[in-house]
């Protein structure tokens, strides 16, 4: 038994490469991170760099990053010593045709060992009607697949690269409602479609790993210790968030960004 995972989680964890729906966020906390991020957008939905790394920025992913309950199910997955490496705020406006094609989540990240987890936290419900992941239970196992760049107008990633070959309705569908969230492995399928329901989809995708994985990458880039301790130095650190969104937080924020972007642009590398 872990602190927050049963032993059947973990086991499925490890033999199908996620977890589906954990609670960790109250309905007070998802009403409260929900209302600030969309006090932040003022009405213009959230893009990049704002929706990247968003935990340098605004108090509502500070908090969701450093949630106790968050740690603690990365915690028994990928043990007590964590860094935060990326974020991304997936927003799927209503009845949008948004989409995120087949692919893994390290192809891109040059890491070593791949042991890196997606904490998925919903702020709404990602029903199958509004565009919930699909994963491909097992497919953590396969090694490093190569991608291409398909980017469209509709692909929530920028580059749009994915890894052709599969279905729509491959694998299986992992609602998550809002104050739940998913983990899933690095190398693990899985993509999106559509939200056709009334609301957005919201959710955070965090990306945690142990502090003893390396980048291997032409770039150092940047992460952020959220628990434990960092022995190994590997990353250049990042500072948490003061509460305040002033010149030097942004200042902070570009440059992790900029440092995580230039990995991106290198390409899949299998390491």
């Amino acid at each position: 038994m872990g602190k927050v995972l049963s032993e059947a989680e973990i086991a499925g964890y490890a033999r199908d490469g996620f977890v589906p729906a954990v609670g960790v966020l109250t309905p007070e906390e998802v009403r409260r991170y929900r209302a600030d991020l969309e006090r932040h957008e003022g009405g213009v939905p959230m893009g990049f760099p704002q929706k990247s790394k968003s935990y340098l920025l605004y108090e509502w992913a500070d908090a969701i990053v450093h949630h106790p309950k968050v740690l603690d199910a990365v915690e028994d997955v990928i043990g007590p010593d964590i860094l935060a490496y990326h974020a991304t705020m997936w927003i799927k406006e209503a009845g949008a045709p948004s989409y995120v094609l087949w692919h893994q989540d390290g192809a891109y990240f040059h890491l070593d060992p791949a042991e890196h987890v997606t904490a998925w936290v919903a702020l709404s419900d990602a029903t199958e009607q509004a565009g919930c992941m699909r994963m491909i239970p097992g497919s953590h196992r396969l090694p490093w697949l190569e991608h291409v760049d398909a980017p469209g107008p509709n692909n929530m990633i920028r580059r749009g690269q994915g890894v052709p070959g599969y279905a729509d309705d491959a694998g299986v569908a992992v609602p998550v409602l809002a104050g739940q969230m998913s983990l899933h492995h690095t190398k693990l399928l899985h993509a999106s479609f559509g939200n056709y329901s009334a609301d957005r989809r919201m959710g955070f995708g965090i990306s945690y790993i142990p502090t003893r994985v390396r980048p291997t990458g032409p770039v150092v880039p940047s992460a952020l210790l959220v628990r434990g301790e960092d022995k190994f130095g590997h990353f250049v650190p990042e500072t948490r968030f003061g509460g305040v969104t002033d010149d030097a937080a942004v200042k902070a924020h570009l440059a992790a960004c900029e440092l995580f972007t230039s990995l991106q642009n290198a390409g899949f590398k299998a390491v």
